[in-house]
């Protein structure tokens, strides 16, 4: 594995801190490593192409390393995130993967002739720098904010190389920026530029490596959060996000609210015919490839008791897609409409989503814990007119409270998908996680 440019001037810094200064960052270290047993099994019911249905099992290993901080004005520390995946089930007609498409299944990589690797492996440095309440992260990154958000749908997580700033040392704001370069996705041991659909096809797609961010959340209130974020993904789009979460206790209950806002344009080659020519376009209808989209939701989820329930709105206008980063091999939009199978950000689209779940623990069950939720889209922009598609989606999820298996979680979820769109296929798909995540340090 090749350490980017920064990292050894960085590496050179740290030694030398580290020589006179080392107890803060080996008395504040803590490792931990997660052992996730995967099964997903994927009917993709309609359609001609394969496959018609996946199913993978494997074994992952998480290792996450945190080391502590030099003594002194400024410390100086390094993080590891080790990953490893062991292939437990998964034959070629059920990874089925062309290698034109250059990319894996649901789980594993794909070989030399489509079949699922045996394992698959890597190990993501980060250096790292603290100032008073400000920190500086250089290496692999595994960012959750609202412009861009890592996946960790899968045997292991999805990762991002680039640098990160985050600083608290304004009372009740958190301020982040950074820039992205590259993407190593949940089922590949490589590294590879960032770009969106439409233009992310592994053999003929247009891929960048530079995505600038920044933005914050700020506390107005105990209860009450603004957030504002930009970002911007070289040659193809500018985004800017506005938030709003409030928390009230009710006098029966509490209410939550989540209010979210995009606005989305095209940005260099995407904003031109000639760059959209080349290949950097944004899908959606009547577009022309350009990025156009404005992204309205929100949410309201009441709780009462053990009982959770939540009914939200999200409105698409503009001609494309609502723009994200993805690579072809799983990421997460932040968009309240974000599925497994479906993330409901077509040009047009207009979404109504129910959730509810419930806590076992007010029946004697603590630990158990029931999901599930059904969201409808319409008014989906196409050639033939508008266009319907909808989710349902149930979990169980069991964590062991006492006794020898303590901190072991079941998880099974089930999720099924219909679409009227012609590139979408009707697909069933269940998953089974087993994990438990030791303490090392």
């Amino acid at each position: 594995m090749r350490l980017p440019l920064y990292a050894f001037s960085g590496l050179a810094t740290l030694s030398a801190s580290l020589s006179g200064h080392a107890a803060g960052f080996f008395e504040d270290s803590k490792a931990s490593l997660e052992l996730r047993n995967f099964y997903i099994d994927r009917d993709n019911r309609d359609g001609t192409a394969k496959p018609s249905r996946q199913a993978e099992w494997g074994q992952g290993f998480i290792l996450d390393y945190r080391s502590g901080y030099t003594q002194g004005e400024v410390g100086f520390g390094i993080d590891a995130l080790g990953l490893a995946g062991l292939r437990l089930d998964s034959g070629k007609g059920t990874h089925y993967n062309p290698t034109s498409s250059n990319r894996g299944g649901q789980v594993f990589p794909t070989d030399g002739d489509g079949r699922a690797v045996n394992e698959f492996s890597s190990l993501g440095p980060t250096l790292k720098a603290r100032f008073r309440q400000s920190e500086l992260k250089l290496g692999t990154l595994r960012p959750t904010l609202p412009v861009v958000t890592y996946n960790d749908g899968r045997l292991l997580p999805q990762t991002y190389e680039g640098a990160q700033f985050t600083s608290r040392d304004i009372d009740r704001l958190t301020f982040t920026a950074g820039k992205l370069t590259q993407a190593k996705g949940r089922n590949s041991t490589d590294n590879q530029g960032l770009s969106i659909l439409g233009a992310n096809n592994a053999q003929t797609g247009q891929f960048v490596n530079s995505f600038l961010f920044a933005g914050g959340d700020y506390a107005l209130s105990k209860d009450l959060t603004a957030q504002y974020y930009y970002g911007k993904l070289e040659n193809f789009y500018t985004q800017h996000f506005v938030g709003l979460t409030h928390r009230a206790k009710l006098p029966v209950g509490s209410l939550k609210t989540d209010l979210r806002g995009f606005i989305s344009d095209s940005t260099g080659k995407n904003a031109s015919q000639a760059g959209r020519a080349q290949g950097y376009v944004s899908s959606g209808y009547g577009n022309a490839g350009e990025v156009d989209n404005r992204a309205w939701s929100a949410i309201f989820t009441y709780s009462l008791g053990a009982h959770s329930l939540g009914l939200g709105y999200q409105r698409l206008t503009g001609d494309s897609d609502f723009p994200f980063m993805t690579m072809g091999d799983g990421v997460r939009a932040y968009l309240i409409s974000d599925r497994s199978l479906n993330t409901f950000q077509h040009a047009g689209e207009r979404t109504v989503i129910g959730t509810y779940a419930y806590d076992f623990a007010a029946l004697g069950v603590p630990g158990l814990r029931l999901a599930a939720d059904y969201l409808r889209g319409d008014h989906i922009s196409t050639a033939a007119g508008n266009a319907q598609e909808w989710y349902r989606g149930t979990s169980l999820e069991y964590a062991v409270q006492n006794g020898p298996l303590k901190g072991v979680t079941v998880a099974w979820r089930n999720g099924t998908f219909r679409s009227e769109l012609a590139s979408a296929r009707a697909v069933d798909e269940t998953k089974v996680i087993v994990s438990y995540t030791l303490a090392l340090l």
